[in-house]
């Protein structure tokens, strides 16, 4: 039997691209699939209304939950979705996005918070109600949809990448948090052909980036059984990888940091051999301090 059988999962902006594939994937796998998308005439193609039918028809159970993700209740709307279709709700895939295609210097204050209102609040806002019920019951589970944008920047995405950038701080924080309560946190950065990226990809690309080669691995993560919390996966094209904060070695000096030493040693600063993770920001500045005090006290 599938570990996410029966499980209940919320999934936002489900009606087309990932957000389909994923409340798809989740529903073949057995779970049962609250399917949110921004609310639109019920005939609509790829309305919640109409993946709930797709759901169904294959045999799948699902339910609509249309509504805005940035909206102040939303959170506490999509728990009282679940729990009144299904009584339970076991995870919150966090998939809810807008693009945008605009340089810095052209940018407005104002326009780069309204992309941070949908993907960064339109997360923020459904996973507080949800976090605190899951930690509550003392289990679930929390995905993230961050982004390479959000890894690496795109040149003319600054408010994307920024968004995309913060909600891997949430997660990680949520990952620390929920873990002595049973609740884990991940993210995953997709690569796949969808709206947001066509003009991006010819042909060959696209064929090859579906949706629904990502989706698997969304369901994996959202899964009882992945071992993984605070973790950010790559995945797209058959690919899947880690993405991971490191910090190398860098430079120590005994005395103080001289900007004209930094200009003679920036390859040797730079150099990330022998690079490490860390389990939390504490333990990245327990380890530096360490290693401060190791070698002034023995100057």
């Amino acid at each position: 039997m599938s570990p996410l059988q029966d499980q209940v999962i919320v999934v936002t902006g489900a009606g087309r691209g990932l957000g389909r594939a994923y409340a798809h994937d989740l529903a073949q796998r057995g779970a049962r699939v609250v399917v949110n998308t921004r609310p639109r005439a019920a005939d609509a193609p790829g309305s919640a209304e109409t993946v709930v039918a797709e759901i169904i028809a294959l045999g799948g159970r699902a339910v609509a939950a249309p509504l805005a993700v940035e909206e102040a209740d939303s959170g506490e709307r999509l728990l009282a979705a679940a729990l009144n279709a299904f009584g339970r709700i076991d995870g919150l895939l966090n998939n809810a996005g807008a693009p945008e295609a605009r340089s810095l210097h052209k940018q407005t204050t104002d326009a780069f918070r309204q992309v941070f209102e949908v993907n960064f609040f339109g997360s923020l806002t459904p996973t507080l109600p949800i976090y605190r019920h899951l930690r509550a019951q003392g289990s679930g589970r929390i995905l993230m949809s961050t982004s390479a944008a959000g890894l690496h920047g795109v040149h003319g995405m600054a408010a994307y990448s920024s968004s995309k950038a913060a909600l891997i701080g949430l997660m990680r924080v949520i990952a620390l948090e929920g873990a002595s309560h049973g609740v884990g946190c991940n993210a995953i950065a997709p690569y796949a052909a969808t709206g947001m990226t066509a003009e991006y990809l010819d042909d060959a690309s696209a064929a090859r980036m579906g949706p629904e080669r990502v989706a698997p691995v969304a369901s994996w993560l959202m899964s009882p059984d992945c071992p993984l919390n605070g973790q950010t996966l790559a995945a797209g094209a058959g690919a899947v990888r880690p993405a991971a904060r490191i910090e190398g070695p860098g430079l120590i000096f005994a005395g103080d940091v001289a900007p004209d030493d930094l200009t003679k040693q920036a390859a040797a600063l730079m150099d990330l051999n022998g690079w490490r993770t860390f389990s939390d920001g504490n333990a990245a500045f327990d380890q530096l301090m360490s290693a401060v005090l190791k070698i002034t006290t023995t100057k």
